[in-house]
């Protein structure tokens, strides 16, 4: 009779398994994102051939510098960087809270002795006389196994799985973020590098001219004004090298704590750099199709919401019954009969819990996880969203920074040769002093505008190349 019992147990538990089904919604991007995605993939809005070509992106962006020093800048700050230590301990938890997650489908198991020694209460025991002081134990050990009946556990595995991608996503955008910071910060340097030395080079050229002045002075062919006002042009030349130096340190300072070191400490020859980050051909930029499947944190929003869709199904799961399957063994007695035959105990059969009435629970946290999946589709559909805007952004931006460049390069040069033109006038008495001072004065604008629109390139550049997504592979 009991075998028969613990047999029908066993075919009505299969049998429940073989009836009940994974609860809750299977993921699959919504109807209306594929579309979006889909509509996404073609070519970027804002390419212009003189600015990008649609050439893949290659993994390693920030070598199309060919910069050995750039290069050993990025290794530096993928080592030691705070932030990438921060992503990749959040990479660790999430590995381990899916390892966590995979254990509740696996048998547990635990083992117990209780060795004890005292008197019973004989007055419990309706007896007039004390009880001996005895020995006893009870010793056994146990292994359960939770019935996986409606998905839970399955649900909250694939939950924490997509937390996992996510926690990785994180990090290549970690990654990209950090590339694209160091060559920003480096590009600084080299661009208030540049911009220090067109200005030094004016004041260098207005010291010269301030000095032809006073001899001219000197020599009855000019007045103390014409001095005064070569000495005022000398003095607002040197009042733009202050800003400059500040920028270049401060850049320098946060290069270095990009790369894991102390404000201060990088080696000086890198503040040497005064040629402008450039490159000699259009921006590889790839297409929209590689823009989605590259963009790390589009990657991130769509594991998130695979996540937050599979824990309305660990919430659903709550509406029906947990059963445990337990299979325990022991000894339990006196301890002068230790492992006697009739101590010996064991069991086996499923724990079964079901709060029937109680389902307003259950519904409340289906309907926060339900709303907890709008929110992330939401997120996912701003991410795809954000990345095709601000990619087309950097790509107007870089095109209309390259024609502005070019135009400042083409009055530079006009400038240059109407300066040198007014300096061999006024040298020979041909012209008068203040036509001489303000080409003097027009150059070296034009050159600052110049050097100041050259680390601009450099940081649109930077800028397009961290919107497209690239540096983590």
């Amino acid at each position: 009779m009991r075998t028969f019992a613990l047999r029908c147990m066993a075919l009505a538990v299969l049998g429940a398994v073989a009836a009940c089904s994974t609860v809750g919604p299977d993921y699959r991007i919504p109807e209306h994102a594929a579309v979006r995605l889909q509509a996404a993939q073609g070519p970027l809005a804002g390419l212009e051939a003189h600015a990008a070509q649609a050439s893949p992106l290659p993994p390693r962006w920030w070598r199309l510098y060919d910069d050995p020093a750039l290069d050993g800048l990025i290794a530096q700050a993928f080592a030691a960087n705070t932030d990438l230590r921060v992503a990749s301990a959040n990479l660790q938890r999430a590995a381990a809270a899916l390892d966590e997650a995979d254990s509740a489908r696996r048998p547990g198991a635990s083992v117990s002795a209780a060795p004890a020694y005292g008197r019973a209460s004989a007055a419990a025991r309706g007896l007039p006389d004390a009880m001996p002081d005895t020995g006893s134990y009870d010793a056994g050990a146990s292994v359960s196994y939770q019935v996986d009946l409606f998905g839970k556990i399955a649900r909250a595995i694939e939950a924490a799985n997509a937390d996992a991608q996510a926690a990785q996503a994180a990090y290549d955008l970690a990654r990209v973020t950090v590339a694209a910071d160091t060559v920003r910060s480096y590009a600084q340097v080299c661009s208030a590098g540049r911009q220090l030395e067109v200005a030094r080079a004016s004041i260098a050229l207005q010291e010269q001219f301030l000095a032809l002045t006073r001899k001219r002075t000197d020599m009855g062919r000019g007045t103390s004004l014409d001095v005064s006002r070569a000495q005022g042009q000398l003095e607002q030349l040197r009042a733009a090298l202050p800003p400059l130096e500040a920028q270049r340190a401060t850049a320098l300072y946060r290069l270095a704590v990009l790369t894991g070191q102390v404000p201060g400490s990088l080696p000086a020859s890198l503040a040497d750099c005064h040629t402008p980050l450039a490159l000699h051909e259009p921006v590889p930029a790839g297409d929209g199709a590689a823009l989605l499947r590259r963009r790390p944190d589009i990657r991130q929003a769509e594991r998130a919401l695979a996540a937050a869709t599979a824990r309305i199904g660990v919430a659903t799961a709550d509406l029906y019954p947990s059963i445990t399957l337990g299979l325990s063994a022991g000894s339990t007695g006196a301890l002068s009969r230790f492992g006697a035959a009739n101590a010996f105990r064991w069991s086996l059969g499923p724990l079964i819990s079901w709060s029937l009435p109680n389902t307003g629970l259950a519904r409340s946290r289906i309907a926060q996880a339900e709303a907890s999946g709008a929110a992330a589709l939401a997120r996912f559909d701003a991410a795809v969203l954000n990345a095709l805007q601000e990619t087309s952004s950097a790509l107007a931006v870089y095109a209309r920074d390259l024609d502005r460049s070019a135009a400042l390069r083409a009055a530079r040069d006009r400038n240059r040769e109407a300066a040198e033109q007014a300096r061999k006038l006024y040298s020979v008495g041909r012209t008068d002093f203040l036509t001489a001072l303000d080409a003097d004065r027009t150059l070296a604008n034009a050159e600052s505008a110049l050097a100041a629109a050259q680390g601009q390139l450099a940081s649109d550049q930077v800028a397009l190349f961290l919107a497209l997504g690239g540096g983590w592979e």
